[in-house]
């Protein structure tokens, strides 16, 4: 089963950035869907910046032009560059990998934007 570690999440005033990365535990984490997601409390879990298998990029609306992801095969990582963060943006962010061998996700990060 592949394994996946995010890290890079934290506290952050409006305004501000982080970057989050997911490692993946072997080289099949460079093929199929892979991408990010993120589950604000009391609300359910959504896409937010994702590659699909055709290596195009795709952006939920909420984050378009503020946040950018993107991969190093070398390293089985992906990352999420955030910009202009904003207090609605705190959630726990998890990175998920989809193939026809499985589904898997990581155990999450919580990223909180103060006001």
């Amino acid at each position: 089963q592949l394994q996946l570690v995010e890290s890079g999440g934290g506290l952050v005033q409006a305004g501000g950035s982080l970057r989050l990365s997911c490692t993946g535990s072997s080289i099949k984490f460079n093929i199929g869907f892979v991408g990010w997601y993120r589950q604000p409390p009391g609300k359910q879990r959504d896409g937010v910046a994702t590659f699909d298998s055709n290596g195009s990029t795709n952006y939920a609306d909420s984050v378009r032009g503020r946040f950018t992801v993107s991969r190093d095969n070398v390293k089985n990582t992906i990352y999420l560059q955030m910009n202009s963060l904003k207090p609605e943006d705190t959630a726990v962010y998890y990175c998920r990998h989809f193939h026809s061998f499985g589904d898997n996700w990581g155990q999450g990060t919580q990223v909180t934007v103060s006001s």
